[in-house]
């Protein structure tokens, strides 16, 4: 690291701790040559992956599309901000730990839905019907017919 006081390249790191709820890291430092103190904050580098739409367009993985399409579909349910906030977390780090490059669109609607099934099951078919195009009330009927069923299924299990 170089001094911003003298340029020097050597220092020491006196302290070092995470920042909280980022991946960042604050250290401490003392240059070596003019004993002058100074932070750094240090980040992984950022990979971009790139959202492969239904069209063929690409465009970077964007967080907040996420969380507006679920605060959408949650939208005067008692689903607390907190629960959307884990929901996004967990949908960007199973993209992150499973996806390099690029990701379908489709993949990422996917993994919502499988969120909001656990959540809220009116959450889960707005965003269906929204993520999904139900084009008429014909396509809407299907996709609640086969919600019940698995529904059922479900509850059976347990």
């Amino acid at each position: 690291m170089k001094c911003p006081f003298c340029g020097s390249i050597h220092d020491q790191v006196l302290d070092s701790r995470p920042v909280e709820h980022t991946s960042a890291v604050r250290r401490r430092r003392e240059c070596s040559n003019c004993k002058k103190r100074y932070t750094t904050f240090e980040r992984p580098e950022e990979v971009t992956i790139m959202v492969v739409k239904s069209d063929g367009r690409r465009e970077p993985f964007d967080r907040k599309k996420i969380w507006t399409g679920i605060d959408r579909a949650c939208k005067k349910r008692s689903i607390s901000v907190e629960t959307i906030e884990k929901i996004v977390n967990e949908v960007e780090n199973d993209i992150m730990g499973e996806y390099v490059m690029e990701i379908p669109s489709n993949t990422i609607g996917d993994k919502i839905l499988e969120k909001l099934w656990d959540v809220d099951l009116v959450a889960y078919v707005r965003f269906a019907s929204v993520y999904r195009k139900f084009e008429d009330i014909d396509a809407f009927m299907q996709e609640l017919k086969k919600l019940k069923k698995e529904h059922m299924k479900r509850s059976n299990k347990k």
